[in-house]
């Protein structure tokens, strides 16, 4: 199984050590375990876990500059992409946060027993974080695998992001008009789209659109709203 990882990675132009590829096993291991006493994954067979989580985290890297930058994986849930992030590029500082604190007392187990450091574990949903001063426009890059609409999704992570950073979005396949319908959006929030890339995820089915946020100008004050309102009106 280590090999398939290995040559996953190695496909979509990340290299991993041995080491590295010891960490993401014991990753697995933990979440297998902590899966059968809280809901952190459907995905329970070792293959895909390596190849539906770990490699489709890491797949942003190559088109992501996340060495020595401070990066915030926003509604994290079983810390992905965040923690394989942080395990393919040890140099990144990583922030991981989500709203529910099962959850994050997980990361927090997973962070101890690999020794990863410059990682934090924060419980807070996204619209709150995005209001503090110690989280509002203090990263460089926000990532998220959650699976909001782009606008919706934008709202809750671009206050994030300071001016020059980005925000990386990994979408379906086909999300050609949610991209469109999210311009506006985007372009409220202070941002604008660089690129759309198509990635394939070796040995699966799996093809994302990995949209490219950059941050041009600053969150007005009034964003995120509330999350009923984010819901019944995005951004349009």
């Amino acid at each position: 199984m280590d090999k398939i990882l290995e040559e996953a990675c190695l496909r979509l132009g990340v290299k991993i050590d041995e080491s590295q590829i010891s960490q993401f096993f014991k990753y697995m291991e933990l979440l297998i375990s902590w899966n059968e006493k809280i809901n952190l994954t459907a995905i329970t067979e070792k293959n895909e876990i390596l190849l539906k989580h770990f490699a489709d985290s890491v797949s942003l890297i190559p088109f992501t500059d996340v060495r020595n930058k401070d990066v915030i994986d926003v509604g994290t849930g079983a810390g992905f992409p965040g923690i394989p992030i942080k395990i393919a590029e040890p140099s990144a500082k990583v922030t991981l946060l989500d709203s529910l604190n099962k959850r994050v007392n997980f990361l927090r187990e997973v962070v101890s027993e690999l020794s990863l450091a410059d990682v934090k574990c924060i419980h807070s949903r996204a619209e709150e974080g995005g209001k503090k001063p110690e989280f509002r426009e203090r990263f460089d890059v926000c990532v998220s695998r959650a699976v909001a609409n782009l606008a919706v999704l934008s709202e809750y992570c671009m206050p994030f992001v300071k001016v020059g950073g980005v925000f990386v979005s990994l979408k379906g396949p086909n999300a050609g008009s949610e991209i469109n319908d999210a311009e506006k959006a985007i372009n409220i929030l202070g941002g604008e789209i660089s690129f759309v890339k198509k990635v394939e995820i070796p040995f699966t089915d799996i093809v994302h659109s990995l949209v490219m946020i950059k941050k041009v100008r600053q969150t007005p004050s009034i964003y995120p709203r509330k999350p009923s309102k984010i819901s019944k009106n995005p951004i349009k």
